[in-house]
């Protein structure tokens, strides 16, 4: 396994982390999602699974991203692809830009890029960004090849419109 590390957070059923892990052959691809019902589609009974470059991890997020960050852990790349936007008022904090994770999430370095399809969160995402690291990024449409998850496949085909918030993060820089 390599030690460039490319992040799949909130993975799901696992075809983004296997598409990233055939996409980026010299990195090491993790695959990471809470819910032992999603990570079985990839075929695996038990969890770490390991494939070629790819590993998929069951785990909670919020955990391993601050276990990550405390062992030192510096990404190549991270992907948030249409996470659940949570769009409730009251459930603000579930959000991952908005939850007291987001720094540790951030000092994981890397080419951190997130995908969704919901403008509002997508704005929320890069004006937490651009506090945080005192830079500017804007959401911008995500180009149309590769289709990194089902998720942007089903969305595409319906017509929405979908942003990509990317920012190249030097972990010395979280405030």
């Amino acid at each position: 396994m390599s030690a460039r590390l490319v992040l799949d957070s909130g993975c799901g059923t696992g075809e983004s982390t296997q598409f990233l892990a055939r996409a980026l052959p010299d990195c090491t691809v993790i695959g990471v999602d809470k819910s032992l019902a999603r990570l079985s589609r990839t075929g695996a009974q038990c969890f770490p699974h390991v494939e070629d470059n790819a590993v998929w991890l069951r785990a909670d997020l919020t955990s391993f991203w601050r276990l990550a960050q405390q062992a030192g852990w510096q990404l190549e790349r991270h992907y948030l692809l249409y996470p659940n936007p949570w769009p409730k008022p009251g459930q603000l904090q579930r959000r991952w830009h908005a939850h007291p994770v987001f720094p540790a999430l951030l000092e994981l370095g890397g080419r951190l890029e997130m995908r969704c399809n919901w403008e509002p969160f997508a704005l929320e995402f890069a004006a937490s960004i651009n506090h945080l690291l005192g830079v500017h990024v804007a959401p911008a449409e995500p180009p149309e090849q590769p289709v990194l998850s089902p998720f942007e496949r089903k969305y595409r085909r319906s017509g929405h419109r979908l942003y990509s918030v990317v920012v190249v993060v030097d972990s010395g820089r979280v405030k």
